[in-house]
């Protein structure tokens, strides 16, 4: 490419983060959706950035989809690529670069997504496998080492504090895996000994770096206080790996895979056969609140939605579990 487009680009990617508070993350996704068109249709200057090349690119992209990595590109990742391309677009418009109108880049409609979500008494089998395991380290093996259990105990019970704070919060896992210990702590405690020096609500940063407030339940802060009570570690995260091979002064803090891993692991164990991933249990708290009577306004709020649009997808969830309670409870004496 040449040198002002380039430019331009860089540009771009640093007013994203600095300009406009976008995630690490999202810089790193239009960085590479971007970098994609641009190879694919040989971009060299802003004048090669025409319809005929978005065109030729989303046919590339069209006929792509059933072989790439094995599993397709998808509408809504599709949608991504020219998302990121209209919001360069519009950042060149404010930079007074003469370029292709955004509005000249449309989007395919999608159909209702499908989100998973699990019943109360699903994610009630849930978070007890994670304690069962908790429990049963307490006697283990009698052939296990101290150490063996000791590290089995402590991390049965970081991983059943992690599930309580995400269906108690309906946090998105980038955001719990960026908690630290000191956000847990009551104003003004010091060590944490138990549930009441653990904070009922924290404020957490999301998406666009917006800070909102989320609540704990009871059961959550005491699967904290219960975590890092056999914590003996400096780090500061509140979620860690536990591991003997740890270098001296590396960070322990939990990444997000690990915590889909994790979840993977006991959803298995709890004899789930649904897909579950850190967002099922998002989804599944929305879908309880909304089920109890919140308003769809305040599960938004919750959820630090920018959009009501977003939030009234669990509208249709509930309603279908109406439908399913109504029709096994209505009448049903009736021949």
């Amino acid at each position: 490419m040449s040198l002002f487009i380039t430019k331009l680009y860089a540009d771009f990617l640093e007013d994203l983060e600095i300009g406009q508070g976008r995630s690490p993350k999202t810089v790193e996704n239009y960085d590479r959706y971007l970098k994609r068109f641009f190879t694919q249709q040989g971009v060299q200057k802003v004048a090669d950035i025409t319809s005929d090349a978005v065109r030729a690119f989303r046919r590339y992209l069209n006929e792509l989809a059933p072989y790439h990595d094995n599993k397709g590109v998808g509408l809504a990742t599709q949608n991504y690529h020219f998302i990121a391309l209209r919001q360069f677009l519009k950042y060149l418009a404010k930079r007074d670069v003469s370029a292709l109108s955004p509005d000249k880049i449309g989007l395919a409609k999608l159909g209702e997504r499908d989100i998973d979500v699990l019943y109360p008494e699903e994610m009630d089998a849930l978070l007890a496998t994670a304690r069962d395991q908790r429990q049963e380290t307490r006697t283990g093996d009698s052939n296990e080492s101290y150490s063996a259990r000791a590290n089995k105990d402590i991390l049965g019970k970081r991983d059943s504090a992690l599930l309580e704070v995400l269906y108690s919060t309906g946090v998105r896992v980038a955001e719990v895996v960026r908690l630290d210990r000191d956000d847990m702590k009551s104003k003004g405690s010091g060590p944490i000994h138990d549930a009441a020096d653990v904070r009922s609500e924290l404020a957490v940063r999301g998406k666009g770096n917006k800070v909102r407030v989320v609540f704990l339940s009871n059961a959550a802060r005491e699967a904290v206080a219960r975590y890092l009570q056999v914590r003996h570690d400096m780090d500061p995260a509140l979620f860690i790996r536990h591991s003997p091979n740890a270098k001296l002064g590396e960070s322990m803090r939990l990444t997000t895979r690990s915590v889909q891993r994790m979840i993977k692991k006991y959803a298995r164990a709890a004899g789930l056969t649904k897909v579950i991933t850190p967002h099922t249990l998002r989804h599944s708290f929305a879908t309880d609140l909304l089920t109890n009577g919140a308003d769809v306004r305040q599960v938004q709020q919750l959820l630090g939605h920018a959009s009501i649009t977003t939030t009234q997808v669990y509208t249709h969830l509930t309603d279908v579990r109406l439908k399913e309670v109504h029709d096994k409870y209505h009448r049903k004496n009736k021949a």
